[in-house]
């Protein structure tokens, strides 16, 4: 008897797999969010003997250091556990790390918990997009990736609101309810997760085939059976591509200095340096500390401080759901540069009018008008590409059977890098003033080049399609390849599954006139 997932099958079980998804990235953005609010409060900083502005760099960043080990841990346990496992497993040690932050009187408790809660999103967040990809239909896998982030915003603009209603409370709850909070997301995670399938490759990969094919037909829906001939087509095209890889053959030095399948080493360095451009735009310069930004860099009190960061969170979360209607019509490349391009603007308003306020005081509330203005656009710019194409490509350019590894990966450069930004911020504002913001124009609109010479297009191309793409060894400059740049599906991919369709459903004669299917029953070897 086939097994009875949440939501059933089809479209509805994809909506539930997407709100399990959606749900952790929540969870991050609300983890994003909530430090920097925390941060400013005065009974917060009095409990923790009001740390110097490099130790409060420093009891931010650390979080982001459990997030790089958190991620790199799923390289191992990514593939062990299966997804909904992961997320599981990632969340509860969030919640550890959540209880012995609320519980802090000291700033060395407040990182060890800081770094605890770290470890389990980066478990996490190495995890939801690739589950998310890999149970998807090639047409929609981009919408629903973006949603995740759309929901990840979601997530931090919880968090600053939370933090202002509670801005208000008397004594230590003010900042110990918000950090405890995130208990409930944990339990929203195990309410959705065990009831919900593995992705049909990794359990393809490891040879569990009558597991995937049930999976397969779950997510077809429309009655589908593991018998059905679209199930049994999405099975031989993903064993295809599986057996022509064989990623176990090679060993992980051989695989990082070249020497294994075309392509593989590549790959994972174009999903890495992707998500490391999401994290270097400058974004969590904002994320973390919009309200210390608005307080120390425009003088601004607290109190607006902390309404005008919940605000931005609102706009943030409406370009980003903005997103989902762009992403696939007009592709990651294009997104991504004009988002970058959009942002790096931002960043030089921002930079020339901080300087006039320097240089002329008198104006300083005009220009600091404008500066939150853009503070404002670069969100919404943000928001649009550079937000969603960076988490969304690392889970689709990876080899198959380097998609979690691969993934991994991406994420453990996307939480250096966080680590990085978050450390030098504090620092940054207080000895570059104006000068500080410069470096993230300059950066964003490194992006745009970047993008446009090296990435391929990825959008409504199968995850099978882009192995395909690089089995023919193309250049490391792709952007005169029309098959790497082109939005459509390339034709030589739709005839390459026929031709893969076709061999599914070969027959033979029977009896002389009577003509029955072939199959291929594809079952679990068991030693002993």
């Amino acid at each position: 008897m086939p097994r009875k997932y949440l939501g059933g099958s089809g479209e509805a079980l994809t909506v539930w797999i997407s709100v399990a998804a959606s749900t952790v990235l929540v969870f991050y953005g609300y983890d994003q969010g909530v430090f920097g609010n925390v941060l400013v409060g005065q009974n917060f900083l009095d409990t923790m003997g009001n740390p110097t502005t490099a130790v409060q760099g420093t009891m931010t960043s650390v979080y982001n250091l459990g997030c790089f080990f958190g991620a790199l841990s799923t390289i191992y346990s990514g593939d062990k556990l299966g997804r909904p496992r992961v997320l599981l497993l990632g969340s509860t040690v969030i919640a550890v790390g959540a209880v012995i932050q609320a519980a802090s009187y000291s700033v060395a408790q407040m990182m060890v918990g800081r770094i605890i809660a770290g470890l389990g999103t980066g478990m996490n967040t190495a995890t939801a997009g690739v589950w998310q990809a890999e149970t998807s239909k090639m047409r929609s896998r981009g919408k629903l990736v973006i949603i995740q982030m759309a929901n990840c915003i979601t997530g931090f603009s919880i968090s600053n609101w939370l933090t202002l209603g509670f801005s208000f409370a008397k004594g230590s709850v003010a900042w110990r309810f918000p950090l405890a909070f995130q208990i409930f997301f944990t339990a929203l995670i195990w309410c959705l997760c065990p009831f919900l399938p593995d992705s049909p490759r990794l359990l393809i990969r490891k040879g569990r085939y009558e597991d995937a094919y049930e999976v397969l037909a779950a997510l077809e829906g429309h009655g589908a059976t593991v018998d059905s001939p679209s199930v049994k087509t999405q099975f031989n095209i993903i064993k295809d591509v599986l057996d022509r890889e064989h990623m176990n053959t090679y060993t992980w030095g051989q695989l990082l200095t070249g020497k294994g399948p075309s392509g593989v080493l590549r790959r994972m360095i174009l999903g890495a340096w992707m998500q490391a451009m999401n994290q270097i735009s400058g974004i969590n310069v904002t994320s973390y500390y919009m309200t210390y930004v608005f307080i120390h860099a425009l003088n601004i009190s607290e109190l607006r401080a902390r309404i005008l960061a919940a605000a931005g969170s609102v706009d943030y979360l409406l370009f980003s759901v903005l997103a989902y209607f762009v992403i696939e019509r007009y592709g990651r490349r294009n997104v991504m540069m004009t988002s970058a391009a959009a942002c790096c603007t931002c960043w030089v308003i921002i930079t020339i009018v901080l300087a006039l306020t320097e240089s002329d005081p008198s104006h300083s509330f005009q220009y600091g008008a404008v500066a939150v203005t853009f503070f404002f656009v670069f969100f919404s710019s943000f928001g649009m590409g550079v937000l969603g194409v960076p988490w969304l490509y690392p889970t689709e350019i990876n080899a198959l059977e380097m998609r979690t590894k691969g993934a991994s990966l991406a994420m453990a450069t996307n939480w250096i890098m966080n680590y990085m930004v978050a450390e030098v911020t504090p620092s940054g504002i207080a000895n570059l003033a104006w000068r500080f913001w410069i470096i993230w124009a300059v950066i964003c609109f490194s992006f745009i080049p970047i993008t446009y010479f090296f990435y391929p297009e990825t959008a409504n191309r199968s995850l099978e399609d882009i192995d395909r793409f690089f089995d023919t060894k193309p250049g490391i400059f792709i952007h005169r390849n029309k098959i790497a740049t082109q939005l459509q599906r390339p034709a030589i991919y739709e005839e390459e599954d026929r031709r893969i369709e076709g061999l599914g459903e070969k027959s033979v004669e029977v009896s002389g006139s009577e003509v029955v299917e072939e199959r291929v029953e594809h079952r679990d070897v068991k030693s002993g």
